[in-house]
């Protein structure tokens, strides 16, 4: 039976601190912290959690995480605030070019898309 927390179904095979990063919002760091303060060890498989030691998870991240839906939703809205006020990281955003102030000339196709093509201007012929 698969272990459901916040929406997201958590891999049985897994070591409960990987298994918990399926989460959005919780890394390895968070779930060595949620997983300390169960009481659960962190190289316990997913499988072999009780039932107490789930629901006294899904408490802990309930009260102390803001993860998923309700995390991704505050990371559109601080984007979405961004390019609102029109500063230089909102602008950027806006455009779909890198934020971090990496370099566009060769590199950034993860965020500029695939390549557009530009034609050379054909020279006139006398």
């Amino acid at each position: 039976m698969a272990i459901r927390i916040v929406g997201v179904d958590l891999p049985q095979n897994k070591r409960g601190e990987v298994g918990l990063t399926y989460i959005y919002g919780i890394g390895r760091s968070s779930a060595r912290k949620i997983l300390s303060d169960a009481g659960i060890d962190y190289d316990t498989k997913v499988q072999d959690w009780s039932d107490e030691q789930a629901g006294k998870i899904r408490e802990i991240i309930g009260d102390k995480f803001k993860v998923e839906g309700e995390l991704r939703s505050e990371v559109q809205l601080n984007i979405k605030r961004l390019m609102d006020i029109g500063c230089y990281r909102g602008v950027r955003h806006r455009n779909g070019l890198p934020v971090r102030g990496q370099s566009t000339k060769n590199n950034a196709r993860t965020r500029k898309g695939k390549k557009k093509t530009v034609a050379n201007k054909k020279k006139a012929t006398k």
